[in-house]
């Protein structure tokens, strides 16, 4: 073995738990609103908001005063030079872990303010993106190397030395340089009293290939060993593996020791992978050859509406300032457009819902389409501030917002087309959120399938004979999706699932059932879910 590596017991690092997570469990979760797209969560990754779990010692085991609530990114003249890419890395690190706030959300925020742009923007997106994603990983590492248990480390100086090894099994930047950088960093933040400590921890890490740790650390067990290796929570490699393997005859499998999935490593690989961005321009005021035209997008592999852009601020495009294109995952596109070309029995009244419609990117899809073919749009939406951004989005389109309950709102039956966009664990976009595998938490699944039953039995009641149900979800967990749509299809013998894949413009490799299941590394999108029920006449 390579030189250096060692663990707090002066013998070889321990392996890990099965799934490798934080070390201290994060707030309770919240509850998923009834009708909106929040997903049930744990709360912050990491450690409490007072930073360290014991008392007494060194001061890189204390909390400290370095964690003004309300401080952003440092100014240069705040203490010895270190570059502000670094710094915006680990305000952003430090407001999730605080506040539990969305990496994606305030990094952008965080740049601005700072005044990141080119070269410096991406290397800081790089490193915060790459630090939350492999949070896990790096805790392990970093607890096997240290001389004190990962739990009881300052929240600061944890996420400065999440950030540095980041940086030095990750990414191409010199040893000496992520060392050097770290320890100022972290002497900046919390004081200098914890350099010495950084400093010895970070040369440790240094020391062995980032091959070494992983394969040292990795657990034996084949489902959890894919887990550790591509930085996911054990639970969740399972959950895809489940999906991936899931076929008519045991929809619900738990994938055997040595006999996974064939693709489950790619799967996982893609979750870790940066997303594309994926532009959508709205029916009836951009064509995607405009769209492509106006931003030097390509255009989208399945969805007509849709374009991939390399890179760049979707928001620099006067056609997206203009909501003449907006940013969409094509997943989600594919979703709103399948619901308008299913065909339902006898003529179509023009009655469409959605009845989960926050934030609005799929009411806007279908308002849009709605507009073209005569029809009205209902948009239900329960918490009030989310039905207002919905109301900006769909402005001029004939689509009506109501706050409501989508388990009971106040709505005459009668649609002839009705999408539950379900709210869920969110286990299909994590790619998105690169703290979030940390964060979730699957005891918050069962709520959530509650949730998604009480919303589809309220969909079955307001569709009129004839009518179409599409039920999606942005997560592949088969007890989101086929769980919940047997279970609501099942105890409806006037319902019927009709063959989704016809709707979903020539997309293959979707799965063994009627329902559509899309997958990152194979088609581009999010893990998306989507079946097809019909009420029959």
């Amino acid at each position: 073995m390579s030189g250096g590596f060692r663990s707090r017991a002066g013998g070889t690092p321990p392996t890990p738990p099965t799934t490798p997570a934080p070390s201290a469990a994060g707030r309770p979760g919240r509850r998923t609103h009834r009708g909106g797209r929040e997903n049930a969560t744990a709360g912050p990754a990491a450690h409490s908001r007072r930073g360290a779990a014991g008392s007494g010692g060194a001061a890189a085991t204390r909390g400290r005063a370095g964690n003004p609530k309300n401080r952003r990114f440092l100014a240069p003249a705040d203490g010895p030079a270190v570059d502000m890419a670094r710094r915006v890395a680990v305000d952003v690190l430090w407001k999730v872990r605080e506040d539990g706030a969305f990496g994606n959300l305030v990094l952008p925020q965080f740049l601005s303010e700072a005044q990141l742009s080119g070269r410096d923007a991406a290397f800081a997106t790089e490193i915060t993106y790459g630090s939350l994603r492999t949070m896990g990983i790096c805790d392990a590492i970093i607890d096997a190397a240290s001389d004190r248990p990962v739990g009881r480390l300052d929240g600061v100086v944890l996420d400065c030395l999440r950030l540095g090894v980041y940086q030095l099994l990750f990414t191409k930047v010199e040893s000496h340089a992520a060392v050097d950088t770290t320890v100022r960093l972290a002497g900046l933040l919390a004081g200098g009293r914890v350099t010495g400590f950084v400093n010895a921890v970070m040369r440790r890490i240094s020391r062995t290939p980032a091959s070494v740790w992983l394969d040292t650390l990795a657990p034996s067990d084949p489902l959890a060993r894919a887990a550790w290796m591509t930085g996911h929570p054990g639970w969740i490699a399972e959950s895809f593996a489940a999906a991936l393997a899931a076929g008519p005859e045991d929809p619900r499998p738990r994938p055997a020791d040595g006999k996974l999935p064939a693709d489950l490593n790619e799967a996982l690989a893609a979750d870790s992978s940066r997303p594309g961005i994926h532009l959508v321009a709205r029916p009836g005021e951009l064509t995607q050859e405009e769209l492509c035209a106006l931003t030097g997008a390509a255009p989208a592999r399945f969805s007509p509406y849709g374009a991939y852009l390399d890179s760049g601020n979707p928001a620099d495009f006067d056609c997206v300032r203009q909501g003449l294109a907006a940013v969409q995952d094509e997943g989600s596109q594919l979703i709103a457009r399948a619901l308008t070309e299913v065909p339902v029995d006898g003529p179509d009244g023009g009655r469409w819902l959605d009845l989960c419609a926050g934030p609005g990117g799929k009411a806007a899809l279908i308002g849009g389409i709605a507009a073209i073919a005569g029809a009205r749009l209902d948009a239900v939406e329960l918490a009030p501030h989310r039905a207002e951004l919905i109301r900006k989005t769909v402005r001029d389109m004939p689509v009506t917002v109501i706050t409501a309950d989508g388990t009971n709102p106040p709505l005459e039956p009668g649609y002839d087309r009705i999408l539950v966009d379900a709210p869920c664990s969110g286990l299909g976009a994590l790619r998105r959120r690169p703290e979030a595998r940390w964060v979730k938490r699957e005891s918050a699944i069962a709520e959530l399938t509650e949730l998604q039953q009480a919303l589809l039995e309220s969909a079955v009641g307001l569709l009129r004979p004839g009518g179409v149900i599409i039920y999606s979800t942005c997560s592949p967990d088969i007890r989101e999706t086929r769980g919940v749509v047997d279970a609501v299809a099942g105890s409806h013998d006037n319902l019927v699932e009709l063959p989704a894949g016809s709707y979903f413009c020539g997309m293959r490799d979707t799965g063994g059932f009627a329902s559509v299941q899309m997958w990152p590394h194979r088609h581009g999108t999010d893990a998306m879910f989507a079946a097809v029920l019909k009420k029959t006449i």
